[in-house]
């Protein structure tokens, strides 16, 4: 369920990028800050407005352990976003994607402190391989890299990350109602955005004029129904039922995901919405890196190597 949570969020990486260049032509003056909190904010607001609906019969059940989950999951998930937002500005997106998930190295270091105990000697394999397979699957060249502000706050994003994965580990939150938090989550995600959406737009009409094609219409949808509440609600209800780092590394397989969508779907999206969105080619690049991660999470799932601690 995660593994298929986790190619929910993928599909969002070629349907965002059809957005932009969709909106680009139709907003040419608008900041790359307004078109992703705008995105944020429908995407997470209509995502919320469903899940009302469907906890609607049982709303006035819902308790303050579930709201304060929400509350947590959506800032963090709201911190996250916009460090990674405002890193990507700072940095290459194959950099953006491969330090995002230092959170698969993050938790574990983090779990072993509170633990006081090295992690076992299949988990450090693993998450050796998931870092070596994002580094060839993201082509990072190791000869201009440099930590810079780019890269500081796309670490610090997967700091956080790494945060709301735990946060969702809690023991305390273990009987709460998938969908009551989940809700909660949706709506502080869009609420933190909109004010961020509001200052970057050049008129108010720019908020509407934004998805005013049938086409951006489309994928919005897309994202609320496969990425939004599709990946949201996979990960909330089943990342309990397994440890904090094997949930991280399986979600390393969003980069794999990203790579095989953005093969497959360009050349549709640019048909639907008229832009000029070639299809990416199938490198070694992808075939090594995603080896190397289903490997990973392969071994992770070999009784010798399922943590039995650290929900």
């Amino acid at each position: 369920m995660l593994v298929l949570g986790t190619a929910g969020w993928a599909l969002s990486f070629p349907i965002m990028k059809a957005v932009t260049l969709a909106q680009q032509a139709m907003l040419p003056d608008a900041s790359s800050w307004f078109a992703a909190a705008l995105c944020m904010v429908y995407r997470f607001g209509i995502a919320a407005g469903v899940m009302l609906v469907l906890c609607w019969p049982t709303l006035a059940r819902m308790t303050r352990s579930e709201v304060w989950e929400g509350v947590g999951l959506g800032a963090f998930a709201s911190a996250g976003l916009i460090l990674q937002m405002d890193g990507l500005a700072y940095t290459e997106a194959s950099t953006s994607a491969f330090l995002t998930q230092c959170y698969c190295l993050i938790i574990p270091i983090w779990l072993g402190l509170i633990e006081r105990r090295w992690p076992s000697a299949t988990v450090l394999v693993s998450c050796a391989l998931v870092v070596l397979g994002v580094g060839i699957l993201s082509e990072i060249d190791w000869r201009t890299f440099r930590l810079g502000r780019g890269e500081a706050e796309t670490v610090l994003a997967s700091v956080v990350f790494a945060a709301q994965i735990l946060w969702l580990q809690r023991p305390r939150f273990a009987g709460n109602n998938v969908n009551h938090f989940t809700l909660v989550m949706f709506a502080v995600i869009s609420l933190c955005c909109f004010p961020i959406a509001w200052v970057t737009s050049s008129s108010p009409s720019d908020m509407v004029r934004a998805y005013g094609t049938p086409a951006l219409g489309l994928f919005l949808g897309v994202l609320v129904l496969f990425s939004t509440l599709g990946g949201y609600l996979l990960m909330n209800a089943w990342q309990p039922k397994v440890s904090a780092t094997e949930a991280g590394l399986i979600y390393c397989a969003e980069p794999l995901f990203a790579s095989l969508a953005a093969v497959m779907l360009p050349a549709w999206l640019s048909c639907l919405a008229r832009i000029d969105y070639p299809n990416e080619i199938v490198g070694g690049s992808l075939v090594a890196g995603g080896s190397l991660i289903t490997l990973a999470n392969v071994l992770m799932q070999m009784p010798a190597g399922r943590p039995s601690t650290v929900r």
